[in-house]
């Protein structure tokens, strides 16, 4: 039985996916091969984080109080 692969593992083949599709110099059949891996590790990055998000839910509800969603506090950097 092999193991998952890491979220930073997809998300890094994700961006060298992008690099070279960006990069150009491709045929169109590798072109829209990698745009389909590209896709499918998108996909799998989201399934991750949807997944993340929903633990960090868990740990974070009140004991005995109902669930309200709020919205991750995003600060930027100057």
């Amino acid at each position: 039985m092999s193991e998952s692969p890491s979220f930073e593992a997809l998300y890094r083949e994700l961006e060298e996916t992008v690099h070279r599709l960006e990069a150009g110099d491709l045929s169109l059949d590798d072109s829209l091969a990698l745009y389909g891996r590209a896709t499918t590790l998108a996909e799998q990055c989201n399934t991750l984080l949807d997944r993340a998000e929903l633990r960090v839910r868990q740990v974070t509800a009140p004991p005995g109080g109902e669930l309200a969603a709020e919205p991750f506090a995003v600060s930027q950097g100057n």
